[in-house]
C-alpha cells in the first residue's frame, strides 16, 4: 500500500467514525467525553472533554489505548491546537477513596465540562450517562473507538494523566509509575509490599497487598 493509499484508508476511517457528528450535526457544539485511570492503585482518575470543529480534519484520532505513546502524543498536539475547546477534569486518590471510583468518575466529568470556554449543546459519552448534568447526553457504547469527539475527549486524557504519572515517578521512585502509569502490574505489587503506600496510592484499591 501506497503512502497516498494508507492516508485515503485513514481519512475513510476518520469518516467513518464521525457518523455520531453527523448524525448530531443540528448542534452547534458537541462535546466528548471519556476519562482515563478507573483502574490504576495509584494516581487520581482523568477525564477529558473535547469540542472538536465541524470540518475537524485531524487524522488518527481513536481510542487512546489503540495508538503508541509517540502517536498519542502528535495526535494530541494536533487536538489541543485545532479544537474549539478542551479541558481535563482531575479527581485525587483522595476523593476517589471517599465517594468511590465511578462517583470519582462522574465528578471528574463534571469538572472537565465546568473547565470548558464553551458551554456544549451535546455531550456525547464512553458508555456513561453523567448524573447532575443538564445537557443532552448521547452514551455510547464503546465510544472512543466510534466517535471523534470521543476518541480525541481519551486522547487528551491519557496524556495528561500519563504525564502526571511520569511527575509522580520522579517524586516516588521505585513503583514504576513511568510505565505501569499506576497500575497494579507484579513489579509495582512487589514495590507496595516492600516499600509500603505513597501519598498517591489509593487505599481501596491495595488494601489487599498492604
Amino acid at each position: 500500500m501506497t503512502k497516498e493509499e494508507r492516508l485515503e484508508a485513514e481519512r475513510k476511517r476518520i469518516y467513518e467514525m464521525s457518523s455520531f457528528e453527523r448524525e448530531y450535526s443540528g448542534y452547534q457544539y458537541i462535546c466528548g467525553i471519556d476519562e482515563v485511570g478507573r483502574g490504576p492503585f495509584a494516581g487520581p482518575v482523568v477525564a477529558g472533554a473535547v469540542i472538536l470543529p465541524k470540518d475537524c480534519d485531524i487524522l488518527y484520532i481513536n481510542d487512546s489505548k489503540k495508538l503508541s505513546p509517540k502517536k498519542r502524543e502528535e495526535v494530541n498536539g494536533l487536538i489541543l491546537e485545532k479544537a474549539l475547546a478542551w479541558a481535563v477534569g482531575i479527581v485525587d486518590n483522595t476523593v476517589i477513596d471517599e465517594i468511590n471510583i465511578l462517583q470519582a468518575t462522574y465528578e471528574a466529568m463534571r469538572r472537565a465540562l465546568k473547565d470548558l470556554s464553551i458551554r456544549p449543546d451535546i455531550l456525547l459519552n464512553d458508555a456513561v450517562t453523567i448524573p447532575g448534568v443538564d445537557i443532552k447526553q448521547v452514551p455510547i457504547i464503546k465510544g472512543d473507538a466510534k466517535s471523534i469527539s470521543i476518541g480525541a475527549a481519551s486522547i487528551v486524557a491519557k496524556v495528561y494523566r500519563d504525564n502526571l504519572m511520569r511527575e509522580y515517578d520522579e517524586k516516588y521512585p521505585g513503583y514504576g509509575f513511568a510505565t505501569n502509569m499506576g497500575y497494579g502490574t507484579k513489579e509495582h505489587i512487589a514495590a507496595l509490599k516492600k516499600m509500603g503506600p505513597t501519598p498517591i496510592h489509593r487505599k481501596s484499591f491495595i488494601h489487599k497487598y498492604v
